[in-house]
């Protein structure tokens, strides 16, 4: 069947990137033109003032000494300028450093007086008096502060209209949609683009034929869910599905994020959902993307004013617009989160959100395809061993394995190498895990004695214990927020952790501790085994108060907050524990945590002098890997 799609050319010329936005014309921009032109004419007006400074030495006298000076005869002339009088000394030349210059004599006319108040009008006094007329040079002089000033002004009102005019074309689109359209004929990604997630990509797969074939669903009655939700944690390719469900469907994809929806103004979120679906259905089929839809979608509460109104009613324009979609309307709205626990319940009701797929981390398997996915455009040597990256990554995202694979191309570059080798792709993965080593970090050799024996004790402990991970490495080179570092890593994914796994790891954790005891004393342990003591402190609780591993306890769930609902709302209380149980709940969790320490110190002082064997060669070393560290075992039968 043919699928009536608008082509992406001519959607384009219509259809901007930014929805109900035009593209802004760049134009000439003449601000710097004007500014250069009123610093000329600034300079312009002051050569006539530098040049006269130059060429005369004036000399600033009272207006009774000017009189004085002229009944003598002193003056050769005397030019009127303004409300100055400019007094030429006769026959007085004063010659400085070489220079000679007129002296002159200058002073302030009262506004009302005349030449004849001042006396200067005597015709037997031999002085030229000269009044200045209004001659050209004379404006320029008068006017052109003005003139400049007029200038100032209308630059300054010109910069301050094109940007209030800029903040007047966004203030207009407040209201109108920011959702990005992706041009399918370039950004095209389909299922095979997206490795692993197979459950997920499978139940995608209705939607993406009801968006290619929807006349084979109404013809037999059926609906197809208005709205998926995809939950996970961040980076596990919830984007990247929902943008292979528009690739395989050949329909325009509008994304979104939900915190685009709220603005400090009311009823701007509203206004831009109704624009929003209301261009979706003018290209139907399409799909709707709305990335963080928690940011609008949170339960609904009792709290009224300000944002949170503007939010909730956001909320409520989705719901309704959802509610007006019919067996016709071709668009299917997809929302990704991963806080699905705080979305408001009217959200994920039939009609609305009907279809919740949980997009899990990957798996081992397909970890390795996520990798040669990431890696194909990269030059990567031909022996990397892809299997045994995946197997060394778990718990890592689709966002994770990006990283890896693009942090080893950097340093790949950074040494001027044509190929992603296996020793770059490890230092990739150390430095993503533990960072960067810091060089310049540097311990006295008490400080690294004790942080040998230290991290040796962690792993010494994770090798003898048979529900411990594997050493990946040891190192007491200062990393990233750490000083040093004993790294263990899984073998295989794992769901669940056993009662059995819980009490080894807590002995592993007081390796540190359990090292100073025996090899300095107790009167020498130190302060850097405070984040083992509180990592094994929680975990003892959860074992006693959540996970109920202990029949003395009891299985109930001490931990935590119960949820209870009401008309308003959510409302929370906390459990409620007795001081009996609270007590034994105490003496419970000291118990464990006292026998995983006791064991750690059995194991330690069986195995001394292998501890101190492994620990001078990691003084000399710095860094010991699995390969090395398990070849001192080789022959041993573990506990």
């Amino acid at each position: 069947m043919k699928n009536n799609v608008p082509k992406f050319k001519n959607l384009k010329k219509n259809w901007p990137n930014k929805l109900g936005k035009k593209p802004w014309k760049k134009k000439n921009d003449i601000r710097p033109i004007l500014t250069l032109l009123v610093i000329c004419l600034i300079l312009a007006s002051l050569v006539p003032y530098i040049s006269e400074s130059q060429q005369f030495t004036d000399n600033d006298i009272w207006l009774n000494v000017l009189e004085k000076n002229f009944s003598e005869g002193k003056y050769k002339e005397i030019l009127i300028d303004g409300n100055k009088a400019i007094a030429t000394v006769t026959g007085s030349w004063v010659t400085v450093n070489g220079i000679t210059k007129i002296e002159r004599d200058i002073t302030i006319i009262p506004a009302n007086d005349s030449l004849s108040d001042l006396g200067l009008k005597n015709p037997e006094i031999e002085t030229n008096i000269l009044v200045k007329d209004k001659t050209s040079e004379q404006f320029w002089g008068e006017m052109l502060p003005t003139i400049l000033a007029f200038i100032l002004f209308v630059w300054i009102a010109f910069v301050l209209l094109s940007r209030m005019w800029g903040m007047a074309n966004n203030a207009m689109t407040f209201g109108k949609s920011r959702a990005k359209l992706f041009d399918q004929s370039k950004d095209k990604i389909l299922f095979k683009d997206v490795a692993g997630a197979d459950e997920e990509k499978e139940e995608l797969s209705e939607v993406v034929d009801f968006l290619k074939n929807p006349k084979k669903y109404k013809a037999i009655g059926a609906k197809i869910p208005r709205g998926t939700l995809l939950v996970g944690p961040p980076g596990t390719g919830k984007t990247m599905l929902a943008r292979a469900v528009a690739g395989e469907s050949n329909v325009p994809f509008l994304s979104i994020s939900g915190s685009e929806f709220v603005e400090m103004f009311v009823w701007v979120g509203a206004s831009r959902v109704r624009d929003l679906f209301t261009n979706a259905k003018k290209i139907a089929p399409a799909i709707i993307f709305i990335d963080e839809i928690d940011a609008i979608g949170k339960k609904r509460g009792p709290g009224t004013g300000g944002w949170h109104d503007e939010r909730e009613q956001t909320l409520n324009q989705i719901l309704t617009e959802m509610d007006w979609f019919d067996n016709d309307t071709n668009v299917i709205v997809i929302g990704a989160t991963n806080r699905a626990d705080v979305l408001d319940r009217a959200l994920l009701r039939p009609g609305r959100f009907d279809r919740k797929i949980t997009v899990n981390l990957p798996n081992q398997p397909d970890r390795e395809e996520i990798l040669k996915i990431h890696a194909r455009d990269k030059k990567v040597s031909k022996d990397i061993d892809f299997k045994a990256l995946a197997s060394s990554t778990i718990g890592f995202s689709w966002a994770d394995l990006w990283n890896i694979m693009n942090e080893a191309a950097i340093i790949t570059a950074r040494y001027n190498e044509k190929e992603i080798s296996t020793p770059r792709i490890q230092q990739a993965f150390e430095r993503i895990v533990m960072g960067l080593q810091k060089k310049s970090l540097v311990m006295n050799e008490e400080e690294r004695k004790i942080t040998a024996y230290h991290e040796v004790g962690h792993a010494l402990l994770g090798k003898l214990l048979p529900n411990s991970d594997p050493v990946h490495k040891i190192s007491i080179t200062p990393r990233g927020g750490a000083l040093w570092v004993t790294w263990f890593m899984p073998e295989k994914d794992a769901i669940l952790t056993s009662k059995a796994k819980f009490l080894d790891e807590l002995s592993v954790l007081y390796g540190w501790r359990a090292a100073e005891e025996v090899f300095f004393g107790k009167e020498f342990i130190t302060t850097w085994a405070s984040n083992d003591i509180e990592r094994a402190t929680s975990i003892a609780r959860n074992m006693v108060m959540r996970y109920g591993m202990f029949d003395e306890i009891g299985q109930e769930n001490f931990a935590g907050e119960r949820g209870m609902w009401n008309h308003l709302g959510a409302e929370w209380e906390r459990a409620i524990i007795s001081e009996e149980t609270q007590k034994n709940i105490d003496l419970q969790v000291q118990k464990t945590l006292k026998e995983a320490y006791n064991k750690a110190i059995t194991l330690i002082k069986k195995h001394k002098k292998l501890h101190t064997q492994i620990s001078e060669d990691l003084l000399e070393k710095e860094e010991i890997d699995r390969e090395e560290f398990d070849t001192y075992f080789e022959g041993m039968k573990l506990a």
